[in-house]
């Protein structure tokens, strides 16, 4: 059956987001590899979103990153923002309350955030962190001097967090019935974004306007560590039911985003979500958005493409499309 009429017969009318066991994710033997990415699929085409298990980052270095980001977002609102996002082409640095929306229907995000790229872990050249091949959205990070050993905690999580998901592609690839290589071409260099993110507690009467982040999709995929024990994130089905994925410990979350969404024609779902803060405390949590290298044409792969199914969205390069889907959230 093609990718698109399986596509066609999915049912995306989810309640729960499955889990998904990555113990075997460096196995040769064709009968173990091919149960995994039968399991991926399966997650990309219906839902969109999973959980990954056994996804090999040490723990220390997650409480590294998570213990880095609570520190800086105890600084001073003044010393935070001298490193404000919006003072830097390629949105690196500080974003306050309320100064992303992500639902332009809300009147803005009730969280703070930190976001930084590609970086070697032994440069302490920001000339030489730059990546050359990053095109509008290049430009080096910006890190808080008040916190001697940030740099460091948070770019040895971001590094260990890019390798899983450079071991993803090849079983996105093969899900999508092309060669294991196919994305290699296409992630040459590394275009994921860090985001250090805090919601403080949501308190007083319900107003759907304001919320963590309001309903939105990712880029190309997303991997997400959650605070454990607090209830935020919901996605939604074909249902608009909002469904928890609550924090499960021992895992991370993988959402697909529009890049997957334009490369396959929907055949991947990109899936609204969002987060609702209401548990009375301060949460913390971290996604890496990863994507392909920014000068890579969003075009859609011929499979995906039929007769009862044309391409859906026009071809704009990943570069293009990550800026503008940045000045949108900020208000460039």
């Amino acid at each position: 059956m093609s990718l698109v009429k399986v596509a066609q017969e999915s049912d995306s009318t989810f309640h729960h987001i499955p889990i998904v066991d990555l113990e075997n994710v460096s196995s040769e033997d064709p009968v173990t590899r091919r149960a995994l990415v039968d399991h991926i699929r399966d997650a990309c085409i219906n839902v969109g979103f999973l959980y990954v298990k056994n996804h090999g980052i040490p723990e220390e270095t997650i409480q590294g990153a998570l213990s880095a980001s609570k520190d800086f977002f105890s600084l001073l609102l003044e010393t935070k923002i001298e490193l404000l996002n919006k003072k830097n082409p390629n949105f690196k640095g500080y974003s306050p309350l309320l100064s992303a929306n992500n639902n332009p229907e809300n009147a803005g995000d009730l969280h703070e955030g930190f976001e930084f790229g590609y970086e070697p872990l032994n440069s302490s050249s920001s000339l030489e962190n730059e990546n050359e091949n990053e095109g509008v959205m290049a430009g080096a990070n910006v890190w808080p001097s008040a916190l001697p050993g940030f740099r460091e905690a948070a770019l040895k999580y971001y590094h260990a967090a890019v390798k899983l998901g450079q071991q993803l592609f090849p079983l996105f690839a093969l899900a999508l019935e092309l060669p294991e290589n196919f994305f290699d071409d296409k992630t040459k260099n590394s275009a994921a974004l860090m985001k250090f993110l805090h919601y403080p507690p949501q308190t007083g009467s319900v107003d759907d306007s304001v919320i963590g982040i309001g309903a939105h999709t990712e880029l190309c995929f997303t991997i997400l560590w959650q605070e454990p024990g607090i209830q935020a994130l919901q996605v939604l089905n074909t249902e608009e039911q909002w469904i928890d994925a609550p924090p499960i410990p021992g895992t991370l979350v993988i959402n697909l985003g529009d890049q997957f969404a334009r490369w396959t024609n929907d055949v991947f779902k990109s899936t609204v979500h969002r987060a609702v803060n209401r548990c009375g405390v301060r949460r913390y949590s971290i996604p890496l958005f990863f994507g392909t290298d920014y000068n890579v044409k969003l075009e859609p792969i011929p499979s995906c493409v039929s007769v009862d199914s044309p391409q859906k969205y026009d071809v704009v390069t990943a570069g293009d499309y990550v800026k503008e889907k940045f000045k949108s959230t900020y208000g460039h």
